[in-house]
């Protein structure tokens, strides 16, 4: 299979490009994600995944691994197909897609065109250990990469003296009432409220 194409970008939309790779153009779908890191450049790399089915062989395309290998454990919830995993990665960035999962957020992912309840629950219970295993092996394997803003706010409290398992329950009670919060300060603040 193709792992990734590196080539210049001979068309791009915010849905798909047409990589020029040494005369052979590719067409690959893309997520809304993938286009904002793409937008500035005329050569790149993205990697891949290909998607066979009976009538269509369709590329999916990656600028992160991160956005790939999220992509490819949503394909693996029954009942969630590549067009789906990549509307999701349009609307969320990996992060807060395997954020949500972790803290158990359906109306995070409901948010989402094309996600009923029913799906979403679906997708947190058959990930939700995938991706705290994922997430661990990462901080685990590379103790240089930046934490999420959960993470940060964990380690914060559990400096502070909070017992961790109460930091976690705080922390998850603020993120599931406001998800779309993005401020380590008022994160951290709002937690200790809910001690």
């Amino acid at each position: 299979m193709i792992a990734y194409l590196n080539g210049k970008l001979a068309f791009k939309s915010p849905a798909m490009v047409h990589l020029d790779v040494n005369g052979v153009g590719y067409e690959v779908q893309i997520s809304l994600h993938t286009w904002t890191q793409i937008g500035g450049l005329e050569t790149c790399k993205l990697l891949t995944y290909v998607h066979i089915k009976e009538d269509a062989h369709t590329m999916y395309g990656f600028f992160s691994d991160a956005e790939r290998s999220m992509f490819l454990q949503l394909i693996s919830v029954s009942g969630v197909g590549a067009g789906t995993a990549r509307m999701m990665l349009s609307s969320l960035t990996p992060e807060d897609v395997q954020r949500a999962i972790v803290m158990e957020n359906e109306k995070m992912l409901e948010g989402v065109k094309g996600i009923g309840n029913k799906t979403a629950k679906r997708i947190i219970l058959e990930l939700k250990d995938k991706v705290k295993k994922h997430r661990e092996e990462t901080v685990y394997l590379s103790p240089q990469t930046h934490n999420s803003i959960e993470e940060d706010a964990l380690n914060a409290l559990v400096t502070l003296g909070i017992a961790r398992n109460m930091a976690e329950q705080a922390v998850r009670k603020v993120l599931k009432a406001e998800p779309q919060l993005h401020e380590l300060e008022v994160l951290i603040k709002k937690s200790l409220k809910n001690l």
